[in-house]
């Protein structure tokens, strides 16, 4: 089963071209009911960028994360990985695409019965057919990226939270996926610790030559890490560009967010805004 896996996940990667995006949204519209979370969400990723996808909590960020992964289907629209529409794969094939993503969760999402090394250890033994002295040389090789080949016998309650951050990209990157996922990889961090989980996500998807998307809320994560950056305001996106184009933004709402300021048009008739006796 294992090599099938393998060797159906290959031929997803060798069908599509250097030049198309590995991910894309194509008028994507998702609804819950009568509530709808995205309307009319285009994006697409370009090889070795990171996409990083920004707004207010609540927005819709992580729901994308969950489209991509072929978890949740678009009420309407297209969702491509790699070229192929997921809503049109087979389980086995959407199984085979799901294997060439990693997840980084906000909380890690470790395990809590195993060791770190297991958790990383885990999707190998499922996912392919190598032996017991190969997963181990790539646990290993993991676990020094993110330095903690000393902590790889720890359990995840014995980890700080840097260290289960660094735990949950090493178990991203075991399967060498094209295309990882990061959910608010730096929430509940120090500043220090951030910039340090920043830099490290900015060498590995560098030296690993893999494109990435990024949901966060905290601005100073998002420039240091973005080669693009788009916001997500209400299921819209308001505004896709560089870093750069993004901090000259006249959109208001871009504006406002930025600069974590409370006045201006993202509260204005917001029952959370409590300065306005209006609302």
């Amino acid at each position: 089963m294992a090599d099938g896996m393998i060797g159906a996940a290959a031929t997803l990667i060798s069908q599509r071209s250097s030049d198309q995006p590995v991910v894309e949204l194509c008028h994507v519209d998702l609804r819950f009911g009568d509530k709808q979370v995205l309307n009319n969400v285009s994006l697409s990723v370009q090889p070795q960028e990171r996409l990083v996808i920004v707004g207010l909590s609540g927005a819709g960020k992580t729901t994308i994360l969950r489209l991509v992964l072929g978890i949740l289907p678009p009420t309407s629209g297209l969702v491509r990985f790699q070229g192929r529409d997921l809503a049109l794969l087979s389980r086995r094939e959407l199984q085979c695409a799901r294997s060439r993503i990693g997840m980084v969760y906000q909380d890690a999402a470790l395990l809590s019965s195993l060791t770190v090394r297991e958790n990383l250890a885990l999707p190998l033994r499922e996912w392919t057919n190598k032996t017991r002295g190969e997963i181990d040389r790539v646990v290993d090789e993991k676990l020094a990226l993110v330095e903690l080949r000393d902590d790889g016998d720890l359990l995840p309650y014995e980890l700080s939270g840097g260290m289960r951050k660094r735990a949950g990209l090493a178990r991203a990157l075991v399967l060498d996926p094209e295309l990882i996922l990061f959910d608010e990889p730096t929430a509940g961090l120090d500043p220090v610790i951030s910039a340090v989980i920043d830099q490290l996500i900015l060498d590995l998807t560098e030296r690993s030559k893999v494109t990435s998307i990024v949901v966060t809320h905290l601005m100073d994560s998002a420039f240091r890490v973005a080669t693009r950056m788009a916001m997500l305001h209400e299921g819209v996106i308001i505004q896709d560009g560089t870093p750069d184009e993004m901090r000259h933004s006249t959109n208001p709402y871009v504006a406002q967010f930025l600069s974590g300021s409370p006045e201006g048009p993202m509260l204005a008739r917001s029952k959370y805004h409590m300065l306005s006796p209006e609302d």
